[in-house]
């Protein structure tokens, strides 16, 4: 008996790994429709140029956008560890009040070296009146996983916890929307560089995962076919 159950186990081992292979296959491939959808959408929404729109609004994941306000230049806050080019440097977010009255979008500005003296943060000017930004809607980062210490210390930054960040500007007036801003336009004078990497919404890495996951399976259900024919081919006196 217990020969038997050790014949059959690895049979049935088998076929859960075929079914797992499989479905992590069709996750993949569900991933790859989402991503191709996505990407229609960005499409469609590139050939139409920038759109305004309001901070209650809520647009397609990189959409060109266009915003008019004033910055709110007291609550800039500089995102630590960002690199451009192999250099160290920070992401800088100010908050733009909009003209319309909806409230008010983080927009991330662009990127800025950082000083030597770690100790010491850069200035960053903030053109004063009324400013016309261009850019792209962005989706707040998942939050990272820290052990310990502060994610904010003054303006630095480790990340952007947005909860936190609306709960400071709420206090102050504004109402900061759910979603933040990649500046592409350029602002005279700010000194800010951005040079952002385009968009990945590429569906093919996500098919060529899902080919492999399928081939795997193949791999897996051949081998457990073959012992299953084992199985079924052996003789009673073998398994005495």
């Amino acid at each position: 008996m217990r020969r038997a159950l050790h014949a059959w186990a690895p049979l049935a081992a088998g076929l859960l790994l075929v079914a797992s292979m499989v479905s992590l296959g069709n996750w993949q491939m569900r991933r790859a429709q989402e991503k191709a959808e996505l990407q229609q959408r960005f499409d469609l929404s590139a050939r139409g140029g920038p759109v305004a729109v309001r901070a209650t609004d809520r647009p397609v994941d990189g959409q060109p956008l266009r915003l008019e306000g004033r910055w709110l230049a007291q609550y800039t806050i500089l995102l630590d560890n960002r690199t451009q080019g192999g250099r160290a440097g920070y992401h800088v977010l100010t908050p733009l009040q909009l003209t319309d009255g909806s409230g008010a979008v983080l927009v991330n500005r662009g990127w800025l070296a950082a000083d030597a003296d770690r100790s010491r943060l850069p200035d960053v000017p903030s053109p004063a009146g009324l400013q016309r930004v261009e850019g792209r809607m962005q989706p707040v980062e998942a939050k990272p996983f820290f052990l310990g210490g502060e994610v904010a210390e003054g303006r630095r930054w480790q990340h952007l916890d947005l909860d936190r960040y609306r709960a400071v500007l709420d206090a102050a007036g504004p109402r900061l929307a759910g979603w933040t801003v990649q500046q592409t336009s350029a602002s005279a004078g700010d000194g800010l560089s951005r040079d952002w990497p385009q968009p990945a919404m590429s569906a093919d890495r996500h098919r060529a995962y899902a080919l492999q996951w399928y081939a795997l399976a193949g791999l897996a259900a051949a081998l457990t076919a073959w012992h299953a024919g084992r199985l079924f081919t052996r003789k009673p006196s073998d398994e005495r």
